[in-house]
Parts: C-alpha cells; sequence; structure tokens
C-alpha cells in the first residue's frame, strides 16, 4: 500500500436491483453514503448516533411508571392496558385505521410531536402535535446540523416486534408540500427499509437500518417511489424510527 494512498471506502450497506440507473459515493467528510437513482437522492449514515446515544434513546421511549420496560412483552399488553401506561416522556397511541369498513388497529404505535399547528393526516387519521421535548429536539438539531435541512414535526413508529409492519405508501401528503424531505432515524432492532419505484415494482431498493442509523430521502423520491418495512419473523425486539419533516400548512 503506497504511503499517501486514500482511505478505501466502506462497502455499500444497501442493495439495488440491477434494473435501475443509478451511482453511488462516499462522503468521508460527513461519513455518510450517497446513493442517486432516477428523481431521487438518498444520504445514509451508517453510525449518526454512537452506541451511548442510541442505548439512551430506546431507555427513553420506553420510560414509565407502570411496567418495567427492559423485560415487558409490549406484544401482550392489551389495549386497554396500554392505554393506561403513563409513559414520561412520549405519548405514544394505538391508533386506528378503516379497512372495507372495519376498524383495524395500527401495525405499530405511533407519536406526532412538532410546532405548534403542524396538524398532519395520514391513512385516515389526522395527528395534532404534542409539543417537543428535550430528547426530541436533541435529535432533531443533530439531524439538522449534518444535513442542512430544517425541520418542524417528527413521526415516531415503534415496531414491538416482527409483526409489527407498515404496507407500501409514500409521504406525499399535500401538507408536505413538493419534493418533501424526509430524515428517518433508527434505534433498536434492525429493520429493512424497502423502496420500489411506482412505474415498476421490480425495481426495488433495500437498506438494512440498524440502531444508530439515520437515512435522509430527497429529491422527489416520494412522487416515484413508495416504501415499506415489511414483517421479519425473525425480530424479536422492539425497533424506534423517528421521520422528521417539514409541514407546510400550519393550522392556527
Amino acid at each position: 500500500m503506497e504511503l499517501f494512498s486514500e482511505q478505501e471506502a466502506p462497502k455499500p450497506p444497501f442493495t439495488v436491483t440491477e434494473n435501475i440507473d443509478y451511482s453511488w459515493r462516499w462522503d468521508a467528510k460527513r461519513h455518510a453514503f450517497i446513493l442517486q437513482v432516477p428523481q431521487a437522492e438518498f444520504i445514509y449514515y451508517q453510525h449518526f448516533f454512537n452506541s451511548k446515544v442510541s442505548d439512551r434513546c430506546v431507555e427513553y421511549f420506553q420510560e414509565n411508571d407502570t411496567l418495567p420496560w427492559v423485560n415487558t412483552d409490549w406484544r401482550q399488553v392489551s389495549e386497554d392496558d396500554f392505554a393506561q401506561i403513563n409513559f414520561q416522556h412520549i405519548r405514544w397511541q394505538q391508533e386506528h385505521m378503516l379497512i372495507y369498513g372495519n376498524k383495524v388497529p395500527l401495525p405499530r404505535l405511533t407519536a406526532w410531536y412538532g410546532d405548534a399547528g403542524t396538524v398532519y393526516t395520514y391513512s385516515g387519521i389526522t395527528s395534532v402535535p404534542n409539543p417537543w421535548n428535550k430528547g426530541l429536539l436533541y435529535i432533531k438539531n443533530c439531524l439538522e446540523q449534518s444535513s442542512g435541512f430544517g425541520f418542524n414535526s417528527v413521526l415516531l413508529n415503534w415496531y414491538r416486534d416482527g409483526d409489527d409492519h407498515m404496507g407500501w405508501h409514500a409521504d406525499d401528503e399535500v401538507e408536505l408540500g413538493k419534493n418533501p424531505v424526509i430524515a428517518s432515524v433508527n434505534f433498536g432492532e434492525t429493520r429493512d427499509f424497502m423502496l420500489r419505484n411506482n412505474a415498476d415494482h421490480r425495481q426495488k431498493i433495500v437498506f438494512s437500518l440498524h440502531h444508530g442509523t439515520a437515512l435522509i430521502m430527497a429529491g422527489a423520491v416520494q412522487h416515484y417511489w413508495q416504501h415499506s418495512v415489511p414483517k421479519r419473523k425473525k425480530s424479536s425486539g422492539s425497533r424506534f424510527n423517528l421521520t422528521f419533516r417539514q409541514v407546510f400548512n400550519k393550522t392556527p
């Protein structure tokens, strides 16, 4: 090896089907992968948060005055019992959606935080923001400083185990504007984050999002690509995903 040879870039932690015209590079300054595909750009930080911060986030999201979060099997907690739990930091909800006229529990737990007036509607669910707390503001500020983008709201998703999931969809709601930038951070269990092209579902991208990672979706991603978090039977623990975004039509 030459004395002044450049450091070899890490192996890319994503897979892209061969029928996609794409390019990627390693940004040594940001310690991030930049993946570009038609109409979209992704910035992937493999180690955005260190283990100390990431571990603390897992605690922070679960701390409550009712159950010992370390050894609680959240899947076994009934919806009624869950509603009685006093979480110290996050106001988790079991939301419901209508499928063929039937009220069905969302296959994950959620919470919505943001600036006053950042009301958000998705899947027929309208969420009024909870006020920011110190923990969420810390994560938000880290993302804004690193990415250069600003965010005024965040959707938290708690996947209790591999049965919790998210179906194919795009974050293309009108209140997010044209070409919204979505910043996602992940804590806990590793789960696959999959994307498919709207015009050709054979075109797929898969990111393996593990403890402490961050992924920024920019460009026209939400208008040309859908994403999902599929079930994973081998995943037995909790995974927390926070997606920061900008809501433009604030409600007074």
